[in-house]
C-alpha cells in the first residue's frame, strides 16, 4: 500500500504554529495531500492528539480529521495480536525508546505493507521506515 501513517507528532506540529516543527510539517503535508496518497490514522494516535489539543486553539482538528478518515476508511483499528505485539516490544523496549502508541503504528504498520509515516519522529526510523520531515 502507498498510504502515509499519520503520527501525532506530524499532527500536532502542523496544527500548533508556535510548534518548532510547524514549516517542515507544512511543507510535508502539503506534498502528501498534494500526491493523493491514502491517509492513514488510528485511534490511538487520534487520542494522543486529543490529549495534546485539549487546551489549544486547535482543540477540533483531531475530531474533523477522524470524522475525514473514517469517511474515507483511513481510520485503522488495531488487531488484538497487533495490540499484544506492541505491548510486548515496549515491555522490552528501553528508557527513551518507542513508546506504546508508536510500538502499536509500527505494527500497524507491517500489517499493511506501509513504508512512509507522517512524522520526524527517529523512532519510525529506527524501526525501518520512513518519517517524512
Amino acid at each position: 500500500m502507498n498510504g502515509v501513517l499519520l503520527d501525532t507528532v506530524g499532527l500536532v506540529a502542523v496544527w500548533d504554529r508556535s510548534d518548532q516543527w510547524h514549516t517542515v510539517a507544512v511543507e510535508a503535508w502539503a506534498g502528501i495531500v498534494a500526491s493523493g496518497a491514502p491517509l492513514l490514522i488510528t485511534p490511538f494516535v487520534i487520542a494522543e492528539c486529543a490529549n495534546a489539543a485539549s487546551r489549544r486553539p486547535y482543540r477540533g482538528s483531531g475530531e474533523r480529521l477522524r470524522q475525514r478518515l473514517v469517511a474515507l476508511r483511513g481510520f485503522i483499528e488495531p488487531t488484538i495480536q497487533e495490540w499484544e505485539a506492541a505491548c510486548a516490544a515496549y515491555a522490552a523496549g528501553r528508557i527513551g525508546g518507542p513508546g506504546i502508541v508508536d510500538e502499536l503504528s509500527f505494527a500497524i504498520m507491517r500489517r499493511l505493507g506501509l513504508q512512509r509515516a507522517f512524522t520526524n519522529d527517529g523512532h519510525f526510523a529506527d524501526a525501518g521506515f520512513e518519517p517524512l520531515f
